[in-house]
């Protein structure tokens, strides 16, 4: 059954101009939304695998990409959202090549020195976090493939080793004992996310907490909720977050799907509203990424306005 909405219902218009953005592409973000809408394309199954065929045609025999770590773990994740298996040849290549990068030179929380031994975020803390470069060389600033640009050096490793970790975690690899570390470390730094504007950067406890959905354990179950709290009660007035990404922001928040996640996004539906372009789109950043995460906002407040 089709998601079909009238005028007067919630953020009819903007999830409007979406379906339409999304109507005819063979993206992989086109296929999720139509999927998210029921909308499908007659000939979506066919178009799917052309799109995996595609995408998986670009994974080198070391399972890697050109470009470096961030579009190879990209495209893991890009795979696991049209429905390839871990088990396939190519994902199971790249993520081969992801479990490498962990615990060799160059991840988040190498070294110590000034401050960072009393805060807990040099070496004799910061365990089983993936390396996506070797330490001489610069990765900053990265832009996320949600548009979020990190400009520190240590912020775009650490959230670059987040999104490793989901990929590996959704593969279904948490229970390996590097991602055990890497799951231990999060829930003890989550514990010193209590300010917005304290030691760790927005962007970063968001880049944090959108790692600890992917944690199956009541402790991280527990840290989500505390941490989507934190996030939903720094919201300004006008939906958005001061010092943070909207889209990075609501792409956590999604993940979370805690009340507070849900109850933030409905607040953000008019900043997205605002943003909107008269094609559907957000801007040029990140183009059809944000619109899909732009699309999932604006559908989760339109279901908690009705009432869920």
């Amino acid at each position: 059954m089709s998601f079909h909405i009238g005028p007067q219902v919630a953020y009819a218009e903007p999830i409007e101009r979406l379906a339409r953005y999304f109507a005819v592409p063979d993206s992989r973000q086109a296929s999720l939304a139509r999927t998210e809408l029921a909308r499908p394309a007659s000939d979506d199954a066919e178009r799917r695998s052309a799109l995996v065929e595609a995408l998986a045609g670009e994974v080198r025999a070391d399972g890697s990409l050109a470009g470096g770590a961030l579009p190879t773990i990209w495209r893991a994740h890009e795979l696991m959202d049209l429905g390839v298996r871990p088990a396939a040849p190519s994902l199971g290549r790249l993520l081969i090549w992801i479990t490498r990068r962990h615990a060799i030179a160059g991840a988040y929380g190498e070294g110590c020195g000034g401050d960072r031994h009393q805060r807990r975020v040099c070496e004799h803390f910061i365990h089983g976090f993936f390396s996506p470069a070797p330490p001489e060389q610069r990765i900053a600033p990265i832009t996320m493939p949600n548009g979020k640009v990190f400009r520190q050096e240590p912020a775009a490793r650490f959230a670059m080793s987040c999104l490793a970790f989901r990929a590996l975690a959704r593969a279904g690899e948490g229970a390996r004992p590097l991602m055990r570390k890497h799951a231990d470390t999060l829930l003890e730094l989550q514990g010193q996310w209590t300010e917005w504007d304290g030691y760790f950067a927005p962007d970063l406890i968001v880049a944090g907490l959108h790692a600890l959905t992917m944690i199956d354990s009541p402790a991280a179950r527990s840290a989500t909720a505390r941490v989507a709290e934190l996030v939903a009660a720094r919201q300004g007035i006008d939906g958005e977050w001061p010092r943070a990404d909207l889209f990075h922001v609501a792409e956590a928040l999604l993940a979370a799907g805690t009340s507070d996640a849900r109850a933030a996004l409905r607040r953000a539906a008019p900043a997205f509203e605002a943003r909107q372009r008269i094609d559907g789109s957000f801007g040029s950043t990140a183009r059809d990424e944000r619109a899909l995460i732009g699309l999932r906002a604006l559908l989760v407040a339109h279901r908690e306005l009705l009432g869920g």
